[in-house]
């Protein structure tokens, strides 16, 4: 077999692997994913290790034969979730992100909202007031070159977690993505969730 279709016969398994750990075990991290899929496969961790892309499209087409009521009902459910939150944070800029945006969501995925404002004391004085229960932690984005260390305030809505990443309007101006080499995150609005609820 020819060097370069091994390697990429190499790549199509683990991401298969990882796509099926990513739907059974609730694994949302891509990377982790990878790796415990290349152990599995007895092969080394290097750099023919699938892109995300690659596993991606593998969790997708995983899900459709494998999982299909339940997955479109789990993402349906989601970004009604997900929009009703987006409503309630209005104020905010409120944008979805994620697995629950790009249709990949499995059975513990959480609900990933952006917002965009001034004031991320704001965003944590909104939650007080209403006595809604958070946790805080940060993410680290980067806008073009320039490095972002944003706020993020997990909530939960019926045992579903939501993550408000809280950025400036400015970081709304560009794209953003999670390292320098990522692709950019995609985000939209509640009118584009409300579409993607009706086409579903």
């Amino acid at each position: 077999m020819p060097r370069e279709s091994a390697r990429n016969d190499r790549r199509s398994r683990i991401a298969h692997l990882a796509a099926r750990l990513m739907a059974e075990d609730g694994i949302e991290d891509y990377a982790l994913a990878k790796r415990k899929a290349a152990r599995q496969a007895g092969l080394p961790e290097t750099r023919e290790l699938p892109t995300n892309d690659e596993v991606e499209e593998a969790l997708r087409s995983y899900r459709e034969i494998y999982h299909r009521e339940e997955h479109r009902d789990r993402v349906r459910l989601l970004r009604g979730m997900a929009l009703r939150a987006m409503g309630e944070l209005a104020q905010f800029n409120p944008y979805l992100t994620g697995s629950v945006l790009n249709g990949t969501a499995g059975r513990y995925a959480d609900i990933n909202i952006q917002l965009f404002t001034d004031s991320a004391k704001a965003v944590e004085l909104y939650l007080i007031d209403r006595q809604i229960p958070y946790r805080t932690a940060q993410a680290r984005l980067y806008c073009g070159a320039e490095p972002v260390i944003a706020p993020v305030f997990t909530i939960n809505d019926e045992e579903t977690e939501i993550e408000l990443t809280v950025l400036t309007p400015r970081e709304l101006r560009g794209p953003l993505r999670t390292s320098l080499e990522g692709k950019i995150i995609d985000r939209a609005r509640p009118g584009t969730v409300e579409q993607l609820l009706a086409e579903s």
